[in-house]
């Protein structure tokens, strides 16, 4: 009996290292220039997102404008299993900024990150989606069960974006001050140690 649970175990391990090797060789995404990940660093998740980018109708100055108020997504990995959420939150790390955050669905590690450069290269940027970005992560916590997923993530990249830019301007107006407009957008995300 022993040995029957012995040979299952081990017929039980042998996927689960191949799907650990595997994860630890995933392959960067081509990208433009100017968001590359430097040399040293690797993906180890990459996850799709879908969800919105959130705008609110402001007057900035004289003119009235759509304001950037934060993403709302979930992140699938390639089997459709939930990974991630996406949102602003404070980053205890940062004084409290208000940053784009990533949450473990797992284990709720966090991960806080800002915008390091951005590309719209319409050799790669769709001319209906929003920029595709490379992100410095600025915060890291463990999950309150010491869940420790994203903690190893020091660069992040946006990529394969489709749809999230703001509303058109003729939208923002007296008449719809302090409206909000959830766009739908998806996207890609490449996390790296």
């Amino acid at each position: 009996m022993t040995r029957h649970i012995v040979a299952i175990l081990i017929a039980m391990a042998i996927p689960l290292a191949t799907v650990a090797q595997a994860l630890d060789r995933i392959a960067p995404p081509a990208v433009p220039t100017d968001i590359q990940v430097q040399a040293g660093f690797r993906p180890f998740l990459v996850a799709h997102a879908s969800g919105t980018q959130n705008y609110i109708c402001a007057l900035v100055g004289t003119e009235f404008t759509w304001l950037f108020i934060g993403p709302q997504a979930t992140l699938f990995n390639s089997t459709l299993q939930q990974v991630a959420t996406h949102f602003h939150s404070t980053n205890p790390y940062q004084d409290d900024a208000i940053q784009a955050t990533w949450q473990s669905s797992r284990d709720t590690s966090s991960v806080w990150a800002v915008k390091y450069k951005g590309s719209t290269d319409s050799a790669y940027v769709a001319p209906d989606a929003i920029e595709w970005l490379l992100l410095e992560v600025k915060g890291a916590q463990a999950g309150p069960t010491g869940g420790t997923t994203l903690v190893p993530a020091k660069w992040i990249q946006r990529v394969n974006t489709s749809g999230g830019l703001a509303p058109p301007a003729s939208e923002c107006n007296a008449g719809t001050l302090k409206n909000r407009k959830l766009v739908p957008y998806e996207a890609d995300y490449y996390f790296y140690r």
